[in-house]
């Protein structure tokens, strides 16, 4: 029996390789719904369209220490001297979520030279998303420049028209905190105090 099992176990390890089976692919179709269709919605189809939200943003000259403030919609630019900042989207969280975060993405490019002898050119030194409440997230590195998010005007549903602007301290629609109670008013008191003991 031993005989038989040795060259049975030697056949098993020489079929044996280090390589994993090649898998087939299964066929499969898309779904009709999901052929050239309506793309399916994102969260940013939430609220404003994105083409009606309203984005601020803060730009800051580091050499004459002059602070502008840039409002436009996404898919416009601005160009302020030497830089121009481009806007294609701004966010921010609905007033249920938590933490409260506004963003946008910017695209920020300066007309600098590469040296001392060459021709000014256009040079994209930044492009990503850029977070109010986290800056540190993502930072415009430059010497001279700096951008950073202020606000994204938009709204949700259920949203009242008058609080469309930014959630700093409240999210918008929360009910307003209670006043709080008026303190009480001492009354004279017949009994004495320890302090009115001593004295």
């Amino acid at each position: 029996m031993r005989l038989l099992a040795v060259p049975a176990l030697l056949a098993l390890l020489a079929a044996c390789t280090n390589e994993a089976p090649e898998q087939e692919a299964e066929e499969t179709e898309v779904p009709r719904e999901l052929v050239g269709g309506p793309q399916i919605a994102a969260a940013s189809s939430i609220g404003t369209p994105m083409a009606e939200r309203v984005a601020v943003l803060g730009l800051l000259n580091k050499r004459n220490n002059i602070t502008r403030e840039l409002t436009m919609k996404p898919g416009e630019s601005q160009r302020v001297g030497d830089v121009v900042v481009r806007l294609s989207a701004c966010e921010r969280t609905a007033p249920w979520e938590e933490p409260p975060e506004t963003g946008a993405f910017v695209q920020v490019v300066v007309l600098q030279r590469a040296d001392a002898d060459s021709d000014p050119e256009w040079r994209r030194i930044f492009s990503g998303w850029l977070f109010k409440n986290s800056p540190s997230l993502n930072v415009v590195e430059h010497p001279i420049y700096d951008v950073w998010v202020k606000d994204c005007q938009m709204s949700f549903p259920g949203e009242e028209a008058g609080s469309a602007g930014s959630n700093d301290d409240e999210p918008s629609g929360a009910a307003p905190a209670p006043a709080p109670a008026p303190a009480p008013t001492p009354t004279p008191s017949a009994v004495p105090t320890p302090e009115q003991n001593d004295a």
